[in-house]
């Protein structure tokens, strides 16, 4: 199947989300099931199609005719619901298909779940789904809900349309989402599907087909599992431009990187590289569930053209970027939510000395005009304060997402029912002055629980109302997010970016990885091959024997480092491989010997691998002579590879022996521009020594980006290349050199 979105016409999904007419194989007379709950639920939702029940019984249910078989229907139905046990499913499926009929929405559970028998159904059901075309949703789904054309295959009592699109993977997610978005008042639904084991449609497609849904204006998905990772992270990169996409998932991917041979491998494992892919996508990512509404209705209503990034106007700094401003009527709340939003590394606007001297004329010298902003009681007997302050900060380009926090909403139940039309007036206010001006706003209120007329201007306007001061500080935090990532140029994973040209798969350039049917290269080889990509190794030479050592040293000078040559040694430290510091030929001859023995013997301590059998000769042959360089500002790690899951990623962080002990790294999915690997770097604690720590040297952080940029280009360029590490990397003051490297080739 093409990319989706790919193809012109009808979105192919759109007979499953949009169709004209839908059977119901499997329609019962008892109440309880769903065959019978989904006639009702069609009925009062409106659906303008036609209903087919099916039933070998026949009869009239709910109204409608009951026909025996799918093959009497009248037509082909658009979408089939099948409410028949799994045993069944793949006979229904292939009738279906028989019919003509476009997709079908499985419920019935006992496929890949349950254990061999299942999964046999599983195959069967999908081998007659691909024969006649029919797309599956399900099995063991929720089933679908279209809110806006009255398809209901979900039995949900009378769903409140909405602009809220569900793409999840459990049904209880769903309900208890949509019983907060269909409360009075609420949000409503655009869409729901449960995607149950994902069969045939998945997540991707469907993040697809919502994108291209003009009632759908923001979009949460729930998974346990995304199945082609890569090519939802491809996907929701285009989607999030369009229309916000915040995920919460649940459960995680497969087991750590057990196999994995470099530190890179190990410190990346697969759940969090999945999230650092969502996020670089833009997805907005959330971990509990009472932040799900907040933030989606935060984000529904943030103007994709609103404020966000920089642009240097409004006389401030080019790098003075709009931050969250606080607006409050209690300070203890706003130290509150102050020190949250920095935990959350979002920056508090930083106000023009223009506004803060028109907010003193507002609010008078009890005020505080910085950031928070506190009216500091004007507004208990003149509500409208809060609207005079909003014009006045609406027009700072500096506020580029504005929290109120406190008791607004509820001024007329804490003070005076006299305060209740002026309170309402600054609430219009507030929200006219915010949408002319495209400031995106969250309220937080002590009293968000109570129907008041100014809670309910803000509701109807799509400002998030929320009770808990810590979901109003994440609801503005990812508001700020989503600005700042819009402002950002589009990004795509690197697989989607090459996917307009073909490379050529070079053949390995080392002729003994080759005759040997090597996957790792030796330190040599490795530097041969990243030296071509503008990896800075020191000077080297490989000495075969002592009697080479004098020559080497007198080409090289000293001090020198004298390391073991061995496809079998990723890391050489540990088997006592590595000796530095040689000052002299007899130093270099002892250490020569050492090595020998002591990486011999703890190769000849390991069990075979699939790089090693028992029968190969562990005997250390080879010795690299290295100059040795000076100490360094710090060493670092960056690594890259292709992962199974997300795709071709890049790791960097504090790097040598302690790597996986200090765990300071972090991983972006390629391709990454030059700011990205800054910011990468600045993310990391090693970057305080890097910057110069107590007086020492700073790094040359330019060299260090020269070098994870070579290594990320030796990924693209080379298709038989699945791992290349630097470990360590000397960050010096004037250059950054690669003092080991291992590179891990794809086996055939």
């Amino acid at each position: 199947m093409s990319e989706p979105g790919c193809e012109a016409g009808p979105h192919p999904l759109a007979p499953i989300f949009q169709p004209r007419s839908v059977a119901v194989v499997g329609a019962s007379t008892d109440h309880r099931k769903r065959g019978n709950r989904v006639l009702v639920a069609l009925r009062e939702g409106g659906y303008a199609g036609s209903v087919y029940p099916v039933n070998p019984r026949g009869g009239v249910l709910r109204g409608h005719r009951v026909h025996t078989s799918i093959a009497s229907l009248p037509e082909a139905p658009d979408l089939a619901l099948v409410c028949r046990p799994a045993e069944a499913v793949p006979e229904v499926v292939a009738e279906c298909g028989r019919r003509g009929i476009a997709g079908a929405v499985v419920l019935a559970v006992g496929f890949g779940e349950s254990g061999e028998e299942g999964e046999r159904l599983a195959r069967a059901t999908l081998e007659e789904a691909r024969r006649f075309g029919v797309r599956i949703v399900g099995p063991n789904t929720s089933g679908i809900l279209n809110a806006h054309t009255g398809l209901n295959l979900i039995g949900w009592s009378k769903p409140a349309p909405g602009r809220m699109a569900l793409l999840v993977q459990s049904g209880n997610i769903a309900l208890e989402i949509a019983n907060t978005l269909c409360a009075g008042g609420g949000e409503g639904i655009s869409i729901c599907v449960g995607l149950g084991n994902r069969l045939d449609v998945g997540f991707a497609e469907c993040l697809d087909y919502l994108a291209h849904d003009p009632a759908t204006e923001a979009i949460l998905v729930h998974a346990e599992g995304l199945g082609d990772a890569r090519k939802f992270i491809r996907v929701a990169a285009r989607v999030s431009r369009r229309k916000p996409v915040v995920a919460i998932l649940g459960g995680r991917s497969r087991e750590g990187r057990k196999a994995a041979i470099s530190h890179t491998g190990s410190l990346g494992g697969s759940h969090e590289l999945l999230r650092t892919g969502l996020e670089q996508a833009g997805v907005t990512l959330i971990d509990r569930t009472d932040e799900i509404v907040p933030v989606l209705t935060a984000l529904a209503g943030r103007p994709n053209g609103g404020r966000g990034g920089n642009d240097g106007s409004g006389g401030r700094a080019p790098d003075d970027a709009p931050g969250v401003l606080v607006l409050t009527d209690g300070g203890g709340q706003a130290t509150l939510a102050a020190d949250l939003l920095s935990e959350l590394g979002v920056p508090q606007a930083g106000l023009l000395e223009s506004t803060r001297l028109a907010l003193r004329r507002e609010l008078g010298p009890a005020a505080a005009v910085g950031n928070p902003v506190d009216v500091a009681g004007a507004a208990d007997t003149d509500p409208e304060a809060f609207a005079r302050t909003v014009r006045v900060l609406a027009e700072d380009p500096g506020v580029g997402v504005l929290l109120v926090i406190g008791l607004f909403g509820g001024y007329s139940l804490r003070f005076s029912s006299e305060l209740a039309d002026a309170e309402d007036r600054a609430a219009r206010v507030m929200v006219e002055t915010a949408g002319r001006s495209r400031l995106p706003v969250v309220v937080h209120s002590t009293y968000a629980r109570n129907d008041t007329p100014p809670l309910r201007t803000f509701a109807g306007a799509g400002v998030p109302v929320v009770e808990s001061l810590e979901v109003a500080v994440r609801a503005a935090a990812e508001l700020w997010r989503r600005g700042e990532a819009l402002a950002r140029p589009p990004w795509q994973p690197l697989d989607a970016a090459m996917a307009g040209g073909r490379r050529s798969r070079p053949r390995p350039s080392h002729g003994g990885a080759v005759r040997s049917e090597r996957r790792i290269l030796t330190e040599p080889e490795a530097a041969d091959l990243l030296s071509g990509f503008g990896l800075v190794f020191p000077c080297r030479v490989v000495c075969r024997s002592a009697g080479e050592l004098p020559s080497a040293l007198a080409e090289l000078g000293c001090p020198v480092v004298l390391k073991a040559v061995s496809a079998h040694l990723p890391h050489k430290t540990e088997a006592g491989a590595v000796v530095t510091d040689i000052g002299s030929p007899a130093e270099a001859e002892r250490a020569f010997k050492r090595i020998v023995a002591d990486a011999g013997a703890h190769l000849a301590r390991r069990p075979p691998t699939s790089e090693r059998k028992l029968s190969d000769r562990p005997e250390i042959e080879e010795v690299l002579v290295a100059r040795m360089l000076a100490s360094p500002v710090a060493e670092l790690l960056i690594g890259v590879r292709r992962d199974e899951e997300v795709g071709p990623v890049l790791t960097l962080g504090a790097g040598g022996r302690r790597a996986e002990a200090l765990g300071d790294v972090v991983h972006r999915l390629l391709p990454l521009e030059e700011e990205d690997l800054r910011a990468m770097i600045r993310s990391l604690k090693v970057s305080r020594v890097l910057k110069g720590y107590r007086g020492g040297p700073a790094a040359d952080e330019t060299a260090i980006i020269r070098a994870a940029q070579g290594l990320a280009a030796s990924l693209a360029a080379r298709e038989d290349l699945l791992e290349a590490e630097i470990n360590p990397l000397f960050a010096l003051p004037d250059r950054a050199v690669a003092a080991d490297a291992l590179v891990v080739l794809r086996s055939e």
